[in-house]
């Protein structure tokens, strides 16, 4: 008896911090505004374009790619590829990949945005869903990470990034520093839902309505503390190896990253 009671309280105990993780109270009732389904036989124009890669890029950039074989569009669904660069002699980047943004076109500010996505596992694949203010520079602008996923990881990661996580990384200060990065669980091989909810002193985190995390706004930290609070555009993007994912596998490749759905809410009055 002794020994069931303590695995009871063991397993109450272990429950108690997941729970603790998935309260949410959402700031009101939210109403569909924007949808972006993909079912047009080419990408809207008005909305999206192609990511190009810029001159000494980021890592992310690295071997970002005009070439039309990296994006295809099938039966409601944008796919990005990752391939090996066997096909364009001038280009000297070893791999190429696809992504488009909303840059100059559609901004989001505030309310709720729901991205469906589906990715192949890879090592050295790092797909990406993220929001980048349409004025203002990296990082002191902000950045919003919706999604990143590693290699074949069961989970993603959902962060922002700012002029005040970066010195934060550096000095390491003590005290009442907020989290600036979550993880939650994803279902490999399959398509997964992620979404952020933008508030004006807050940003809360989700992966298939499962709540993740919440970036609140400290005022006493400073105004660099959240910048987030501002109208941003839409990135969607591949991209192979890097620092943090690791030596991409050439055997691997192709890659493929789909994307269903992009939804845009807005809380009702």
């Amino acid at each position: 008896m002794k020994v069931r009671l303590l695995i009871l309280l063991a397993a109450v105990l272990l429950a108690i911090p997941f729970a603790a993780k998935t309260k949410h109270t959402p700031h009101g009732t939210w109403e569909l505004v924007w949808k972006e389904d993909f079912r047009g036989r080419a990408l809207d124009a008005k909305t999206w374009k192609r990511i190009p890669r810029f001159p000494n890029p980021p890592e992310w950039n690295k071997y970002m790619s005009l070439d039309e074989r990296l994006l295809s569009l099938r039966r409601g669904k944008l796919i990005l590829w990752g391939v090996t660069n066997d096909y364009l002699p001038a280009d000297t980047a070893h791999f190429l990949t696809g992504g488009i943004y909303s840059k100059g076109l559609k901004t989001f500010h505030r309310g709720r945005i729901e991205i469906r996505l589906k990715m192949d596992d890879a090592s050295g694949a790092w797909p990406a869903a993220w929001l980048l203010p349409e004025e203002g520079g990296w990082p002191d602008g902000g950045e919003i990470d919706i999604m990143e996923r590693l290699n074949g990881d069961p989970f993603a990661y959902q962060t922002v990034h700012s002029a005040f996580t970066v010195n934060a990384r550096k000095a390491k200060p003590k005290g009442n520093v907020p989290k600036s990065g979550f993880q939650g669980p994803i279902r490999s091989g399959r398509f997964n839902v992620y979404g952020v909810e933008m508030y004006e002193d807050s940003l809360c985190f989700f992966i298939n309505d499962a709540y993740v995390g919440t970036y609140r706004r400290q005022p006493e930290l400073g105004p660099e503390q959240y910048p987030f609070d501002r109208p941003m555009y839409l990135l969607i993007d591949m991209q192979l190896g890097g620092y943090w994912v690791g030596k991409v596998r050439p055997e691997e490749l192709p890659y493929r990253y789909q994307i269903d759905y992009v939804k845009y809410y807005r809380k009702k009055d």
